[in-house]
């Protein structure tokens, strides 16, 4: 076991937020978690914030903005961290690590985006900064073109049509989120109209429709990681029993795209050094950027061999009643994908179902729990394996 555990958290709303003042929000939330942490300001070691911008926000070099609404804060370690949609995941290891090494006794998280500063396409030239620009810069329908003119494209030529069983991961994930009090899109679309192209779900690249794709979001989510034997206030305290972090390639022409190497070798790495089997966990929130994602990190996590995901979706296995439900939170789909958030709101959101604080979102038996943040398409891998004794 790591000698690091979340001990409190905080969520904003997920949404298109026009009157998000972030510099006042960040410090709202951080407030928040620290005090569901038992903690005061002056318990705090260090600062890590997750913030991608990309152009979104004129306001970079965002490690010091929260020193203007929590002057207590001033003069601590504070560090931005970057990787692309997995930048919240990245802020949350960047506190591990300072947690981990003995240099914080409690290290503050912040994941934070306002991406609905842009219209749409230009929201998309953005994203697709986490590309290989040399090569998929000018593919037709920004990021979601790569992954549904070459991830999905090739999938489907490889191992037949896949539309059932996106269409029932979209709906899954859409029912799942009527439950998030925090989600984006609170809205059961229901299969049918998944799985049906309409002007209301046209399709949006190659055989990704709109209900295949993930929202683009404003949010804020915060945490603390305390040395586990500094956690005041146990019933908070969610212990980190594995973690990963793998980098792949970035052109998808190095790799095969459909494989997810990264993503399959980052699961691996966190079970073997948790000692545990992916059928241990109780439930798992991931990286559902695209419905097509779902289906491969099926396979990558192991409940599942190459080609045969939809089984795993059409069997009921990824259900919230299933054998290992998949985003009961709503995931990205429903939630929303503030980029420099998600990492950080995908463990806030495992911390309330291990705790029993998750609500309507609750589920029955949850003791054990998976989280998989990527950036990129399957470039940046991390993956924490997180449990409540």
């Amino acid at each position: 076991m790591i000698n690091a555990s979340i001990s409190g958290w905080a969520h904003s709303k997920f949404g298109k937020l026009d009157n998000l003042d972030v510099e006042r929000t960040i410090a709202e939330m951080a407030a928040q978690a620290v005090e569901h942490a038992g903690l005061d300001w002056e318990d705090i070691d260090s600062v890590h914030i997750g913030h991608f911008n990309g152009g979104f926000l004129y306001q970079d070099f965002p490690s010091s903005l929260i020193f203007n609404q929590v002057p207590e804060l001033r003069f601590r370690p504070a560090v931005r961290v970057e990787n692309a949609c997995a930048t919240g995941s990245a802020a949350v290891h960047s506190g591990l690590d300072a947690v981990r090494s003995g240099k914080s006794k409690h290290a503050l998280v912040i994941g934070y985006e306002k991406m609905n500063t842009l219209p749409t396409a230009e929201v998309g030239k953005v994203l697709l900064k986490c590309s290989y620009a040399e090569e998929e810069a000018e593919v037709e329908g920004g990021f979601a073109g790569v992954f549904g003119h070459i991830i999905a494209k090739t999938y489907f030529e490889r191992y037949g049509d896949q539309l059932d069983a996106l269409a029932a991961i979209a709906a899954k994930n859409h029912a799942n989120g009527v439950h998030n009090p925090y989600a984006h899109l609170r809205k059961d679309f229901g299969y049918e109209f998944c799985r049906q192209e309409s002007e209301k779900n046209p399709y949006v690249a190659g055989k990704l429709k709109r209900t295949d794709c993930s929202l683009v979001s404003d949010g804020v989510a915060a945490m603390v990681i305390s040395n586990r034997h500094y956690t005041p206030n146990h019933a908070n305290r969610v212990d980190f029993l594995g973690v990963a972090h793998v980098n792949d390639y970035l052109p998808l022409s190095k790799r095969d795209p459909i494989a997810f190497e990264g993503a399959r070798l980052a699961w691996q790495q966190a079970l073997s050094s948790a000692g545990l089997r992916i059928g241990d966990l109780s439930f798992v929130e991931t990286h559902d950027c695209f419905t097509i994602a779902e289906l491969i990190e099926y396979e990558v996590m192991g409940l599942a061999e190459p080609g045969q995901g939809a089984r795993v979706i059409l069997d009921g296995v990824s259900r919230k009643d299933g054998a290992l439900p998949i985003n009961p939170s709503g995931g990205l789909k429903s939630k929303g994908h503030p980029i420099g958030a998600t990492g950080v709101s995908m463990h806030v959101m495992a911390a309330m179902q291990l705790t029993g604080q998750a609500g309507d979102m609750q589920l029955p038996h949850a003791d054990m729990a998976g989280v998989f943040n990527m950036g990129g398409a399957a470039v940046a891998n991390y993956v924490s394996l997180l449990g409540c004794n």
